[in-house]
């Protein structure tokens, strides 16, 4: 891509969109990561897949050399979206409207990995290099909390110097300088059943007591210290006429530092049960750690808002997102981290999951200066 035109990019989005790859569309998530090997492999990258069968698609990291040895950038985007298969043809069609451009999974992620592809592709067809190396890694199963992934996203985060992340800008063009924590933890109760009629009082409801925690949790709640608990998910019982020997309940944690998370994790798993002859049993799940702004991802920051400024399509500012993304494990490492470099939008998740058009050319720019600029 010697010249960056809008309409070549948009092209190249749709690329990437018309295939549908939810996360436990195996299948769909590995034609994407195919497209993104055949990419990469036009930029004179070493291929390494590593397999994530029989569960998710497949890790897809790229090596390309820089002019230096050193250890260089790694570059994170995810090939999986939460739409299921069939959404192209009915709710969410691919069409522009105005600035507009709609497809499933097209402004998270989609429209960041391939401006980020293109920006690579742009440098190497005008014979610019790219001062360190960089390490592209497509991710299968970030939409579920890369529970496959994160032990090898760590891994590479270890050894790279810079860790740069395509997901969307978020608040109408802003970067991401920092991310709250997310964890998740699962309860059960289990009670004693009985005919709901005839012999109610030998009964001890597990819904009863699963009501008395999801209250208690939810108290929890702190928004002076913008820390929530969500129970997301609650299910139980077999039958109306039967008091309910189990249920089950998922509860969502924002937890902005590592003090809050430690904080909520001591707190829910001391809860016990209300009534002596319910068990109540909490097991803690995915967690995806908070990252804090550091002097090194302020400077990250100002470099990257300075090339904006120079390019004429300026950020809009620096945020701390609440929702998480693979930039949680290399922040939390330690590696500076900016995020957020993706395309400019709205909708994530939604049938109004859409673009702007107009952010593809400079934003393609912005990144293709940040490979060949880094470090500042």
């Amino acid at each position: 891509m010697k010249t960056l035109q809008t309409d070549a990019l948009l092209a190249a989005v749709n690329a990437w969109v018309e295939i549908e790859s939810p996360t436990y569309d195996i299948a769909g998530v590995n034609r994407v990561g195919a497209l993104a090997e055949r990419l990469l492999r036009d930029l004179g990258g070493t291929i390494e897949r590593i397999s994530g069968a029989p569960d998710f698609g497949d890790i897809v990291i790229g090596r390309i050399p820089g002019e230096t040895a050193e250890p260089g950038i790694l570059l994170l985007g995810h090939i999986d979206t939460v739409h299921p298969v069939g959404t192209l043809a009915g709710p969410l069609p691919m069409r522009v409207e105005g600035d507009r451009a709609y497809g499933p999974g097209i402004y998270d992620m989609k429209g960041g990995n391939a401006i980020a592809f293109a920006a690579l592709a742009h440098l190497n067809a005008n014979g610019r290099r790219l001062r360190l190396p960089v390490t592209v890694m497509m991710i299968p199963d970030e939409e579920v909390g890369s529970p496959f992934s994160r032990a090898h996203i760590e891994r590479e985060a270890r050894r790279h110097a810079i860790a740069l992340v395509v997901e969307p800008s978020g608040e109408g063009g802003k970067l991401t300088v920092a991310r709250h924590g997310i964890a998740r933890y699962y309860l059960k109760t289990t009670g004693v059943p009985a005919h709901a009629g005839a012999y109610h009082s030998k009964g001890r409801s597990a819904i009863r007591e699963m009501a008395r925690q999801v209250l208690a949790i939810e108290a929890m709640t702190d928004y002076a210290r913008n820390v929530t608990l969500n129970v997301g998910t609650i299910s139980g019982g077999t039958h109306e006429n039967m008091v309910p020997l189990h249920a089950e309940a998922c509860v969502y944690c924002l937890v902005p530092l590592p003090e809050h998370e430690r904080e909520v994790r001591e707190r829910l798993m001391a809860l016990v049960a209300v009534d002596p002859d319910v068990k109540l049993e909490v097991r803690q799940g995915l967690y995806r750690p908070s990252f804090v702004k550091s002097p090194a991802i302020q400077r990250l920051y100002d470099h990257a808002a300075a090339l904006a400024q120079e390019i004429g399509y300026p950020v809009a500012g620096e945020r701390i997102a609440g929702g998480g993304s693979d930039g949680n494990f290399t922040g939390a490492l330690g590696v500076p981290t900016l995020d957020g470099l993706g395309v400019l939008g709205d909708g994530p998740h939604t049938h109004q999951e859409h673009l702007l058009i107009s952010c593809l050319v400079p934003r393609t720019q912005l990144l293709a200066r940040l490979f060949e600029t880094l470090p500042a």
